[in-house]
């Protein structure tokens, strides 16, 4: 009677080692939508490279500070 528990325990083994026909996996379809994705940020981050390469971070001079300070500011930014 042991022997047969022995054999039930490793007929109960057997299928983790076997691989299922019906499982699921990613596939062909699933690296086509994978690379389909990479491809698209990749254009993303280069448009977002380019657009912020087109943005201006100057400040303009405060309307509401006093004359001699805006004098400053515009000789400042004349030279750098």
């Amino acid at each position: 009677m042991h022997d047969m528990s022995a054999s039930l325990a490793l007929t109960h083994l057997v299928p983790l080692a076997e691989v299922d026909e019906n499982k699921v996996t990613p596939g062909v379809l699933g690296f086509i939508v994978f690379a389909v994705m990479a491809v698209a940020v990749w254009g993303l981050m280069k448009s977002m490279s380019k657009h912020m390469q087109k943005v201006d971070f100057k400040e303009a001079p405060d309307p509401e500070a006093a004359p001699e300070d805006r004098a400053d500011t515009t000789a400042r930014q004349r030279q750098g």
